[in-house]
């Protein structure tokens, strides 16, 4: 598998240049995207980013971690950081996991007609974020890495 988006290089903002853990849980995802834009918009006196925004980027985070616990094998790594150039700010969130099985979109009704549980993560994750990618790791396992807009 190669990227499957190519996009131009990002201006990062921050003074760490990823913010770097291994989440064992959606929730530690979450806290960290919060935490990154808190601490852009206070190195740069920036004024606050959208609430909805922030939002946006907090529940693609945690659908992305959910994904690799659940589908990929656990998360192996994963970064947030806060760029942008100008007006276009943004959360990079990259998170890898062990599979190398491309994220799906499942219909939300089976053959028979029944609602399926779940399923519905990956297309928020697409819809929300202006940039997707995935990509193979040498390593083995996969890394999705998205931009999900700020303003």
């Amino acid at each position: 598998m190669s990227e499957r988006d190519t996009t131009r290089p990002v201006e990062r903002r921050s003074t760490d240049p990823h913010h770097r853990c291994r989440p064992c849980r959606p929730a530690d995802a979450r806290k960290a995207v919060e935490h990154a834009v808190t601490e852009c918009r206070g190195l740069h006196g920036t004024a606050s980013c959208d609430v909805r925004a922030l939002s946006d980027a907090v529940l693609v985070a945690s659908e992305l971690t959910t994904n690799a616990i659940l589908h990929g094998g656990g998360i192996t790594d994963f970064q947030v950081d806060v760029v942008g150039p100008g007006a276009h700010p943004g959360v990079l969130l990259s998170v890898c996991d062990r599979s190398h099985d491309l994220p799906v979109a499942v219909p939300p009704t089976d053959d028979r007609g029944h609602r399926r549980l779940g399923g519905r993560g990956w297309p928020i994750v697409c819809r929300l974020a202006r940039e997707v990618r995935v990509a193979d790791l040498p390593s083995g396992g996969k890394r999705i890495t998205v931009v999900v807009p700020l303003s």
